[in-house]
């Protein structure tokens, strides 16, 4: 028999906003004639990134190659994917929410938590009647449509905005909880991977319900912390705090670039190695961090990595004194003949905190000046634009376009700039108004 978990309603009341098909969606929303169309985005990376509910019917999948998609849906409009535009979109998504409450968790470009907590007497509205203005809100306003869970934490919220996609609108109060999870298999639930499922199952525990109703001394003896912290939520607990503002912690910083055609030019390649480790350093120093510790990696055309992991001797936030550790392995990692798609970087153990010490080569004081200089090409970036100075060591890179032929092709934000705008440097136009 299925026995209600908690008696309570909303002592918390948490909103959870997913966009349906982001990236596709705003590539409709600015272009109407593409609705009611299979429309990809991704042509830049060869693969499919995002793609409208009509080119998933006709069997369209994230990460297919373009080829597989013609093959099966040969009318799809595949288009290079516009980030620029979809951060826009992003960002009046978070506003038109904040208009009911200011405690929101950017949680990622098409996804927000919201805790509206408290702001029944200030919105002179029920929770419930919140939610049904935000989603119509968002949705006649940015001409997409959103899916919305709400209920008394954020777990359960996830699972109220992934029950009925697209443009969906659920509502569970703690008392209905244990009618969803009666449901629901334990590995749709939000921070349950396979591996956690196919363990669960094996206990006999399929339903997320199954797992909310073992009690907790099970669940200590089998599972570690976050699993415990999900059954908390499960059974109707407040665990998960809102993150709210914006984010500046990091466990690691990645960049990655795919190039096109594959290379077997080695100062090109490391070139793009070079890049990707300006931009890492770059958001590096954004958010005030250094990294301790870094891996690269390289990617051949047949899809085989190889890489390595350094420990770097001092904390740093430059990207040459990265690039000057990880030269000699690249030389030991790539062989001449092979064709290589994609670098990347990874900085890890990141700490706020610059240690300064002395040592007997220099090291820090060199450090520290380079540190000085990059401040200062970061102030020269604030006004002329991302890479308006770089590394000779990047020229070949920054000189040449990732893509060539049909995956060369720019999206329509970068091939329509505004009066005053360059490659390098954008205004910050905000979205408004609603899209017919």
């Amino acid at each position: 028999m299925i026995k209600p978990l908690t008696i309570r309603s909303f002592p918390h009341a948490i909103l959870h906003v997913d966009g349906d098909s982001f990236f596709a969606s705003c590539e409709v929303a600015k272009n109407p004639a593409l609705r009611g169309k299979p429309v990809v985005t991704g042509k830049e990376r060869g693969i499919a990134s995002s793609m409208s509910y009509e080119a998933k019917a006709r069997g369209v999948t994230r990460a297919m190659r373009l080829c597989e998609i013609k093959r099966i849906c040969p009318d799809a409009i595949i288009l290079p994917s516009d980030y620029e535009t979809y951060s826009l979109y992003s960002k009046r998504m978070y506003e038109i929410v904040r208009r009911y409450t200011p405690d929101i968790e950017e949680y990622s470009i098409d996804e927000c938590f919201a805790d509206l907590t408290g702001m029944r007497r200030p919105n002179k509205m029920s929770y419930e009647d919140m939610a049904i203005r935000i989603k119509n809100e968002l949705d006649t306003e940015l001409g997409m449509t959103f899916s919305i869970g709400l209920s008394l934490n954020k777990v359960m919220a996830k699972v109220g905005s992934k029950w009925r996609k697209p443009s969906g609108l659920t509502i569970i109060p703690g008392y209905n909880i244990h009618l969803y999870l009666a449901k629901l298999f334990a590995g749709k639930i939000w921070g349950i991977g396979p591996n956690t499922t196919e363990y669960l199952s094996k206990l006999g525990i399929h339903t997320a319900y199954d797992f909310a109703v073992k009690d907790m001394d099970w669940v200590k003896s089998h599972l570690s912390k976050p699993f415990q912290e999900i059954h908390g939520e499960l059974n109707g607990n407040f665990v998960y705090e809102l993150t709210l503002g914006q984010k500046s912690d990091y466990a690691s910083i990645s960049k990655t670039k795919t190039f096109t055609p594959p290379s077997t030019d080695k100062s090109f390649i490391f070139s793009q190695l070079s890049k990707n480790v300006e931009n890492a350093c770059i958001k590096l120093r954004r958010h005030n961090l250094f990294a301790k510790q870094c891996a690269f990696f390289l990617k051949t055309q047949d899809f085989q990595y190889h890489g390595t992991e350094i420990v770097l001797t001092s904390p740093v936030s430059v990207p040459q004194e990265i690039l000057h550790v990880i030269r000699g392995k690249f030389d030991e990692l790539i062989k001449p003949n092979i064709q290589y798609r994609a670098t990347g970087i990874v900085l890890m153990n990141l700490v706020h905190d610059n240690p300064k010490t002395i040592d007997l080569f220099g090291n820090s004081s060199r450090i520290e000046g380079a540190t000085k200089i990059f401040d200062a090409i970061d102030s020269v970036s604030e006004k002329y634009g991302k890479h308006a100075v770089f590394l000779g060591s990047s020229l070949r890179a920054m000189q040449n376009p990732a893509h060539t032929g049909e995956r060369g092709e720019s999206s329509e934000r970068r091939m329509n700039l505004f009066q005053g705008e360059t490659a390098r440097r954008r205004i910050g136009i905000p979205f408004l108004g609603k899209v017919i």
